[in-house]
Parts: C-alpha cells; structure tokens; sequence
C-alpha cells in the first residue's frame, strides 16, 4: 500500500503487539514509530535490532513529550496572561452522581472534557 512502508507510523491504543506492527510497518532507512498508547502491559516490545541499525526509530510521547518541571509553569503563565484558554476545552460540568455519564460521553466521543463536582453542584 505504501511502496515501502510509512514514514511515520502511530500507536495509539496502547497494545505491545500493535507496537511492534506499526514499527514493522515504517519505512526501512527512516520510518519512525511514535507510541502514544499507555499500555497495561509492561512486556517487552520485540523488535529487530538491525532494523534499528538501518535507521528505523521508535520513540515515546507520554503526555505529548511535555516536560512538568519547565512547560507546567510556562502553561500556567500562559492561563493566567489569558493566551491559554482552557474554558474551551470543557463541553460538560456534572455532579459526582453523574460520573458514568461523563464516562460514557466521553468513551462515545460526545466529550472533550468534563468537570465533576464533587457536591454535586458547580462552584460559583
């Protein structure tokens, strides 16, 4: 399909074989594989050494590749200066009892992100 293999493959459920699919599945010479899944498994991830000799490459990015000792305090900044406008992201606010609600909102795609109060009613 790709005449070669993809430039960049992603991993994005979290699967160790899946992991090792997508880096079958990128190019000899400078495919990369980004895994982005969190896995529950912490098996090994079988992959042949010499593919990685001949310039295929596998990285990580746990929570988009941030850093949480420099970027927090960056990002926080941000909020305050109001160039960072996280109000956007929230679609939904609901009570504790609610919880399986927001769940499954957000498991069907319904939901970016959703605050639960914990009393069951929103703080003013």
């Amino acid at each position: 399909m790709t005449g070669g293999g993809a430039d960049y493959c992603f991993e994005c459920i979290g699967s160790t074989p899946v992991m090792a699919e997508a880096f079958k599945s990128s190019r000899m010479g400078w495919g990369k594989t980004i895994v982005l899944g969190v896995s529950n498994d912490v098996g090994p991830i079988s992959i042949p050494s010499h593919d990685i000799l001949r310039g295929r490459s596998v990285v990580g990015s746990l929570f988009g590749g941030l850093k949480p000792k420099t970027d927090i305090p960056v990002l926080a900044q941000m909020y305050l200066d109001k160039e960072l406008e996280l109000e956007e992201f929230v679609t939904h606010e609901m009570g504790f009892n609610e919880i399986n609600t927001a769940l499954e909102l957000l498991t069907q795609g319904k939901c970016l992100r959703c605050i639960i109060w914990m009393n069951g009613a929103r703080e003013k």
